[in-house]
């Protein structure tokens, strides 16, 4: 099983569109949204991301939504 946490935002178009796609795949994720959640967005900052959405998949960040990389990661 992978650790997949999700950084989101209320606003983000992109953000639904990976969380739609991580459920569609039946994967278990964590959501951070970083309006909402003060130490999500520090922890983002840490990472050097200013923009979400941003999938983490056992320590694999990437910044986007990108259905590849993420089958990739989650493949691995």
């Amino acid at each position: 099983m992978k650790n997949i946490v999700l950084y989101t935002s209320s606003t983000c178009p992109y953000c639904t569109l990976a969380k739609e796609y991580l459920e569609e795949k039946g994967a278990e994720y964590t959501e951070k949204n970083v309006q909402k959640d003060p130490e999500a967005r520090k922890e983002l900052m840490a990472m050097g991301h200013m923009g979400v959405p941003v999938v983490v998949i056992d320590e694999e960040e990437i910044v986007g939504f990108d259905k590849n990389k993420i089958d990739l990661a989650m493949d691995k």
